[in-house]
């Protein structure tokens, strides 16, 4: 089982129906974001981030009014604080515990390529 973080309007994420982030928002922030990129080989709404990560291939999604990520390195969860912020939004987790600052997550995973 893996830790899933969501970028969200909703008091909890899961709830969103009155809050959504739409996927029209999402598309126009990915357009706006140079560091951002669609790749619709993994759905319409899936992003790949171009930042510094530990991952190779770091990506965020939009599912039903929320765009998530599947254990986010700290750069990439720093990455969608910055996001949340553009949209209104802000981070939780799965039992919708809150990540405000960029130090709330920590996780550094050894980088891509064994380093």
């Amino acid at each position: 089982m893996g830790v899933e973080l969501y970028i969200t309007r909703a008091e909890f994420w899961a709830e969103n129906e009155d809050s959504p982030i739409t996927a029209g928002e999402w598309l126009s922030y990915i357009q706006s974001d140079p560091e951002l990129s669609l790749d619709t080989s993994q759905g319409e709404h899936f992003a790949r981030w171009h930042g510094k990560s530990a991952y190779e291939e770091p990506w965020l999604d939009w599912f039903q009014g929320n765009i998530s990520t599947k254990w986010p390195d700290t750069a990439l969860y720093q990455k969608m604080l910055q996001i949340a912020h553009a949209l209104g939004g802000k981070v939780q987790d799965d039992d919708g515990t809150l990540y405000g600052s960029p130090t709330d997550w920590q996780f550094d995973p050894p980088t891509a390529g064994g380093a």
